[in-house]
């Protein structure tokens, strides 16, 4: 049997017209699928395109905004001319800055440029903060919220919300008034925040805060942090920036303004006396002694023996505000080595109760100056050390040291007739003057001879007394003052059993032997006063720096 071979494929064979449209099929949707990719990839570079012009808008929009904020450049601190140097130049030029206080609800509205400490930062939210800002006293809140409208972006809250607190800025914006009251402020308007520039960064961490330094007592008993005195002394430089010392030191100087006000209107006319002395000008051991160009010599305790000098010289009426060196071993809260002496020195007619007369004017002069123009300042201080106003009459107590004797007698207390009164003493009769004649402020006089300056006047009438007297305020001295001996054989006399070398001071001397009129003055430390006027418990309160046996810097 015969058989033909085998085509294998014969029995999968596909005519033609069949094989022809399954290619077709094929090639369409294969060209599909190359449309398809096509139009999403032209899809995607229209997207990606789109995106960029996005990102392109975006970046000079935020390069725009970021002009708006960030750090001041040295260069541009350089005191430069090239109001170009930088963008704060850029955005300060033509402006003036405004002091803080100063900002009031007059103001809104109005666009200003303010410059301050941070004091404090609230975060609300990425968007928005509230910044404190502290010149001297007075505090702003600055609130920084993101406005396409005022140009403020997340990066501007971001960048003041890292401000480290103490730093200084530069705030630009527009006065409005809050909706509420501003509890962490002092001024009652806010500013809406347009620019800020870190002008000058403080530490991160700092060893003392400006919040803890000013803590009253009653603060610190509820818990908050405060400070120790040692401390707040040490870093001086941030506690003299808290309220109350604002208040403190502007109060020292409206003293001495009130001081050279009523003198100079008296006739009086200020000098300056030489520091450095070849003796020493009140006696005894508490000098500070040094060498002076191979000669011994030392820091004058007063400028007592030149004012005199001066008034021999026919100066007449003379004052001075001056350093004054003691170098006593005091740890006491009213003693320093170093403080500001206010003195006077002035020819008398006949008798030294002129000298007290002129104490008794001059003082409340000052004082009344300081109430009228100090009452921010008061009520600073009194917020953190809560004190009474000081009680003085129009026409000021004058009492004898005899006088003083017989209340404290009478009280009670024993002191000695012949001797200086101690600080106990002094404040017990404070305290019965101030009941009996509703006065803080008296002047004690004809003080026993044993307890005063070789240099004062003996009493005609009993030479065991002198023309000589202390003044008080709150039971504490703050002046003493005198008659001065004008005849040099008694001078002399008197040196030598003081224990002076009378070699020293022979210049002093001699200067009465060429025509002496009778004069008298007194001396007064500037930093007592402030600290008994304010009421304090410490004269490193009202020291800028102070200086006490332990205490050499800052």
């Amino acid at each position: 049997m015969s058989s033909e071979p085998e085509n294998p494929s014969s029995s999968t064979a596909t005519p033609p017209e069949e094989s022809g449209e399954k290619i077709s099929k094929k090639a369409a949707k294969k060209e599909a699928a190359k449309l398809e990719k096509l139009r999403r990839r032209q899809e995607k570079e229209e997207e990606e395109e789109e995106a960029s012009r996005k990102t392109a808008s975006l970046s000079i929009e935020e390069e725009s905004f970021s002009r708006n904020h960030g750090d001041v450049t040295l260069n541009e601190l350089k005191s430069t001319e090239d109001p170009k140097a930088g963008k704060w130049r850029e955005a300060v030029e033509g402006k003036e800055w405004t002091d803080v206080r100063e900002l009031v609800e007059a103001m809104a509205g109005t666009e200003v440029l303010i410059r301050g400490r941070v004091h404090t930062y609230r975060h609300v939210s990425s968007k928005k903060g509230f910044l404190i800002v502290r010149q001297k006293g007075s505090k702003v809140q600055c609130v920084v919220a993101e406005s396409k409208e005022n140009h403020v972006s997340v990066d501007m809250v971001k960048f003041v919300r890292q401000l480290n607190r103490e730093s200084f800025v530069d705030v630009i914006g527009y006065v409005v008034l809050p909706k509420d009251p501003v509890t962490g402020a002092t001024q009652q308007v806010e500013i809406q925040v347009r620019k800020v520039y870190c002008v000058n960064s403080a530490l991160q961490m700092l060893p003392l805060y400006v919040e803890d330094a000013a803590r009253s007592e009653a603060d610190i008993q509820a818990g908050k942090p405060g400070a120790n005195q040692d401390t707040r002394l040490n870093f001086r430089v941030i506690d003299l920036r808290t309220p109350t010392n604002q208040g403190i030191f502007s109060i020292q100087s409206w003293i001495q303004i009130g001081w050279r006000e009523c003198l100079l209107r008296k006739g009086f006319i200020e000098i300056h006396s030489p520091k450095l002395l070849a003796g020493s000008s009140e006696g005894g051991s508490a000098v500070f002694r040094l060498d002076y160009k191979g000669q011994p010599a030392c820091l004058a305790q007063s400028p007592q023996l030149h004012k005199q000098m001066a008034i021999c010289a026919d100066f007449e009426r003379v004052f001075e505000v001056g350093a004054v060196y003691r170098a006593e071993d005091s740890f006491t809260h009213r003693h320093l080595c170093e403080f500001i002496g206010l003195d006077v020195e002035m020819a008398i007619h006949k008798h030294y109760s002129e000298i007290m007369d002129l104490v008794g004017e001059l003082f409340p002069f000052i004082f009344n100056k300081i109430n009228e123009n100090c009452q921010k300042e008061l009520e600073a201080i009194r917020k953190q050390y809560p004190f009474q106003p000081l009680k003085f009459l129009p026409k000021t107590l004058k009492l004898t040291f005899a006088e003083g004797i017989q209340m404290l007698k009478e009280a009670g207390v024993q002191a000695d007739p012949l001797g200086d009164l101690n600080t106990e003493t002094e404040r017990k009769l404070g305290e019965l003057v101030r009941e009996k004649y509703d006065t803080e402020f008296y002047i004690l006089h004809r003080y026993p001879s044993a307890v005063r300056p070789f240099y004062t006047m003996p009493c005609a009438d009993d030479p065991n007394y002198s023309n000589s007297f202390d003044v008080f305020i709150r039971g504490e001295e703050i002046i003493s003052g005198a008659q001065r001996v004008h005849d040099p054989e008694l001078l002399t006399e008197q040196a030598k059993r003081f224990g002076i070398d009378v070699e020293t001071i022979k210049t002093y001397i001699d200067s009465f032997r060429y025509g002496a009129p009778p004069h008298g003055g007194f001396g007064v430390g500037l930093e007592r006063v402030v600290m008994l006027f304010c009421g304090l418990n410490n004269i490193r309160k009202t020291s800028l720096f102070s200086r006490d046996p332990l205490r050499l810097a800052p």
